[in-house]
């Protein structure tokens, strides 16, 4: 399977999978599991299997992942829909980091970071990560979080399978801009 195919299939993937499952006639089980085959049969023999395998091994983001039995997938995290993930509480770095862009940063440092329209606030571990995030929306402004200040308040971080840190909200005293790229 070629890139420009990885990706989009890669897309297709992200909207059944975290935010649109009736859309091909899936049901997500109450923690984001799909079986296989019924995801296979729902695309209409568009992906096979061996694809689908590409997909999730060489998704720079694992944005993917199997059961151990290998018969069942799921997102790793972004989900607009209803699942309970079930990431265990962790503890966090001291500082994590978030990647936006320019025309949101004033309300964010105003009223902080929400998880909007999905189930928390998205976090990275490095500098890098965060501003190809915020890359996606035009020029990347990278926040840096006090997560050790966060956690000292009370707030509780999750890590996902492929290493994105979550949390239910950032308010802003927890936010210093980093940096921003032109």
């Amino acid at each position: 399977m070629d890139r420009k195919m990885l990706v989009k299939t890669s897309k297709r993937l992200s909207l059944i999978l975290r935010h649109h499952p009736e859309s091909v006639g899936l049901t997500l089980d109450p923690a984001g599991w799909a079986e296989v085959e019924a995801l296979l049969a729902a695309l209409g023999g568009r992906v096979s299997r061996s694809e689908l395998d590409a997909v999730v091994a060489g998704n720079d983001k694992q944005r993917f992942a199997f059961d151990e039995t290998g018969t069942r997938i799921r997102a790793s995290q972004g989900h607009t829909v209803p699942v309970d993930l079930g990431y265990a509480e962790a503890e966090p770095p001291a500082v994590l980091f978030h990647g936006t862009h320019p025309g949101a940063l004033d309300a964010v440092l105003r009223t902080g970071l929400a998880p909007m329209t999905r189930h928390d606030v998205h976090l990275s571990a490095d500098v890098d990560t965060a501003r190809r995030v915020g890359a996606r929306r035009g020029r990347p402004v990278v926040l840096e979080v006090d997560a050790a200040g966060m956690r000292a308040a009370g707030a509780r971080f999750r890590v996902s399978a492929n290493g994105v840190w979550l949390t239910e909200a950032v308010p802003p005293e927890f936010l210093r801009v980093i940096g921003s790229s032109d």
